[in-house]
């Protein structure tokens, strides 16, 4: 019987210390971190294609691939003189518009409107005589002095001295009051209509310059001068590689060794020389890892993502190329 108990107590003794060693004394003591952090990862790839906006024919294309450039530095010019053509034709419908609008403001000039006052004051002169022959001859009507067929021509005549007056009169008016509130906000959508459009015109024209939009180099070059390209084709790829950042991740057990602002040190396979940057980016969320985590092992797998901006880049270090982060003990 006391074989038994015994090898009963020896393997609970073996379990105990078993989840001492797992939980780490049950809590009482956590995990050392001692020495450095070495991690994997790349420099990240970061590349842009660069196109018009226009389309057109390529007129002039000063830079190479492999060149360096900065940015706003002139990569391909587009033949500029249609769009010129068309910015032109723009400009005089602005012109066009701001003159009619202006003409709509200023309402009638005095010429306008004593001419037609003057055209007024005749109607009236007509209409005066035209009611002295009606009114003179409608008696001799009635007793047969002015025969029927001259009379009703006479009274056509008043009738139609009547209408030129009052047609005179309103006239006269509308030269006074002006144009329309209608007739001038139609005047105004016109000219920013025609303003829109130029500059739109203006905006095409500046398009037909490509230039870098940021420092970089230039990996490839789609096409030559003299080539016809719609907008959005592909004329240059441009690598951007300032600032400098590297790729690299860092697994569950170690995340909290790492926060953003941390100094270290990066190196290449076989090159002799050590960079220095700083953490600038950790991945809220774990990747690699499957949709539920029940064990310690399964934890452990977790990895995330973290970005490290290299202080002192050079022409050595190339975007894609694998590198080794360091992390020195205690964040030093």
């Amino acid at each position: 019987m006391k074989r038994p108990v015994l090898i009963l107590l020896a393997a609970g003794v073996v379990a105990l210390a078993a989840a001492a060693l797992l939980t780490h004394g049950f809590g009482l003591w956590a995990p050392r971190h001692d020495g450095d952090l070495t991690l994997y990862g790349d420099v990240d790839i970061r590349e842009v294609d660069l196109a018009f906006r226009v389309p057109g024919r390529i007129e002039a294309m000063p830079v190479e691939e492999g060149a360096r450039v900065t940015a706003g530095t002139e990569l391909a010019r587009l033949d500029r003189r249609p769009l010129a053509d068309r910015l032109a034709a723009a400009e005089a419908r602005v012109a066009a518009a701001q003159a009619a609008l202006a003409k709509a403001l200023a309402g009638s000039r005095p010429q306008e409107i004593a001419g037609a006052a003057a055209d007024l004051a005749q109607r009236q002169a007509v209409l005066a005589g035209a009611r002295a022959d009606f009114e003179r001859r409608q008696p001799l009507a009635a007793t047969g002095a002015v025969s029927q067929a001259v009379f009703d021509q006479t009274r056509a005549a008043y009738q139609s001295a009547q209408a030129g007056e009052q047609a005179a009169q309103q006239a006269l008016s509308l030269r006074k009051a002006g144009a329309r509130r209608e007739d001038i906000d139609a005047a105004r959508a016109e000219l920013a209509m025609a303003t829109a459009e130029r500059d739109a015109a203006r905006t095409d024209l500046d398009d037909s310059v490509l230039t870098a939009p940021s420092p970089g180099v230039l990996l490839t070059r789609a096409r030559e001068p003299g080539a016809i390209v719609a907008a959005g084709q592909t004329v240059f790829t441009l690598t951007i590689d300032r600032p400098m950042r590297v790729r690299a991740y860092v697994a569950e057990p170690d995340i909290g060794r790492v926060r953003p602002g941390m100094p270290v040190r990066v190196a290449t396979d076989g090159g002799p020389k050590i960079y220095h940057g700083t953490i600038g980016y950790v991945s809220p969320t774990a990747e690699f890892t499957p949709k539920t985590v029940e064990t310690r092992n399964l934890r452990a797998d977790l990895v995330y993502r973290l970005r490290v901006i290299v202080d002192d880049p050079d022409e050595a270090l190339r975007q894609g190329q694998p590198v080794t982060v360091v992390l020195p003990a205690g964040g030093r």
